[in-house]
């Protein structure tokens, strides 16, 4: 008996009709999506003129699903949907179609330029996304004695920090930090035969780390694990660490991606065909859609269809807007780097940045050679950067509380400048001695360069440091 063949003829039309269908999808991709510049994928995404007219009455924008759950033809529709042999979408906790149109895109703003096959699940935040990520490759028994452990840079936002610090260690798994990510030796050190998989976050928030992910990912595969990297501030717009051989790639949407502020989301896109050791046999050929189907059905952090479209609309101008705050950032960090009540900057674009050579090699803005005012491949290093300010945290305070335009936020990624001190914020939970071991003084404050226009900015800093 073929698989098809225990359904009843009802079921097993519908399975037909649905591989006809994902065949027909797979085809418009590969034929016509994939032959895209990124600017088109990022307006367009999966969402294509046919299905405009003939399923969505001839929207022009992807439309928002906002019911709870999808009705069904007849028992045999909702036999095979429940088994996930056709698309379908069952219940907005598990998948939506809105979601599904971000996800679609994210994956192809991912992989662009590359070979590589991957999906997407939309997550809640990007907490989630990273738990998501992360908490299935621990879940099954490690092949050797002991629990499993993983390796992670110890420069990663401070939410991230007390998830593998805290939550993971109280479910059994045993973080191991690398000081210094550039450094190969330290990674192959804390990796054994329980190791689960590698993690980093490039460029870092907030003191601007950055790692050869050649080297960490091939370390990793001769290890037979997976490496995952948050690549939140840079966006797939400067940075793609699937074409420098990671395996998983999270975000948080919420920041750099979904720069209005309106929307809430994460997002795991992974590659398919991760066969390691640490990855559930179920989750191997493709992993995001494992999350999303299975243990996020039952955890529940998957993402809503409102906040799905309006990080759409955001998604839709990417590359511009990061060469807009990019060219912004770097021209604040130069004001900032001559300063004098700054004791140092930290952004990748600044030449005496220790890690500006390898930020170079890999950060560019996307078909820069195809604009018509660069008509070359240029180097732009993100909206985020870091600034030590002389005398110690009180002074840094004061620079903070004198900002006039720029607002104390905690959040990063906006299209207004935002500022904050993670050591008393964001980073503050992960106490003194792990902040100083993730370069994390009290006196640094952090900057999100905005859309503003730069010598706005640059005034409001300089009037600010003045009180320091």
């Amino acid at each position: 008996m073929t698989d098809l063949e225990k359904f009843s003829p009802g079921v097993r039309r519908y399975i037909e009709a649905a591989r006809r269908g994902q065949e027909d999808r797979d085809r418009y991709v590969r034929e016509m999506v994939k032959k895209w510049k990124f600017d088109t994928i990022a307006v367009h995404g999966l969402y294509s003129v046919q299905e405009a007219i003939e399923k969505n009455q001839g929207a022009v924008i992807e439309p928002i699903f906002m019911s709870s759950s999808q009705a069904w033809r007849d028992a045999d529709e909702m036999e095979a949907a429940f088994q996930y042999l056709i698309p379908g979408w069952a219940y907005s906790r598990i998948a939506n179609p809105s979601t599904s149109y971000l996800e679609g895109t994210l994956a192809l703003l991912e992989t662009y330029g590359t070979d590589v096959e991957a999906t997407c699940c939309a997550t809640s935040s990007g907490m989630s996304a990273i738990f998501s990520a992360t908490e299935p490759l621990l879940a099954i028994e490690p092949q050797q004695t002991g629990p499993w452990n993983f390796v992670s840079s110890c420069q990663i936002y401070g939410g991230t920090y007390m998830l593998f610090k805290i939550r993971h260690p109280q479910m059994g798994a045993e973080c191991r930090w690398v000081a210094d990510p550039t450094d190969m030796d330290e990674w192959k050190a804390r990796i054994d035969n329980n190791t689960s998989f590698l993690f980093g976050e490039l460029p870092s928030n907030p003191q601007q780390s950055f790692l050869d992910i050649k080297a960490v990912a091939d370390l990793a595969h001769a290890h037979n694990i997976p490496l995952i990297i948050d690549s939140t501030i840079a966006t797939p717009a400067l940075l793609r660490p699937f074409a420098h051989g990671a395996d998983i790639v999270v975000h948080s949407v919420t920041k750099t991606m979904t720069s209005s502020g309106f929307g809430i989301a994460g997002a795991v896109i992974a590659k398919k065909g991760m066969y390691y050791k640490s990855v559930p046999y179920e989750g191997q050929a493709d992993y995001a859609s494992f999350i999303k189907l299975l243990p996020n059905r039952d955890f529940g952090p998957n993402l809503s269809p409102f906040h799905a479209v309006l990080t759409l609309n955001d998604l839709r101008t990417l590359r511009s807007k990061i060469d807009y705050l990019s060219r912004n950032a770097q021209r604040v960090a130069e004001f900032l780097h001559d300063h004098p009540k700054v004791e140092k900057v930290m952004y990748l674009g600044l030449p005496d940045n220790p890690m500006h050579k390898l930020a170079s090699r890999d950060m560019w803005l996307v078909d820069s050679e195809y604009d018509d005012v660069y008509r070359k491949r240029v180097n732009r290093y993100g909206h985020l950067l870091s600034f030590c300010v002389k005398g110690g945290h009180q002074p840094a305070r004061r620079v903070l509380n004198a900002l006039g335009r720029i607002m104390r936020a905690t959040d990063l990624g906006r299209i207004k400048s935002l500022a904050n001190i993670p050591a008393i914020s964001t980073h503050q939970q992960q106490g003194e001695e792990s902040r100083e071991e993730a370069g994390i003084p009290d006196n640094l404050i952090r900057l999100c360069v905005g859309a503003e226009h730069p010598d706005d900015i640059i005034a409001d800093l300089d009037q600010a440091l003045a009180k320091a």
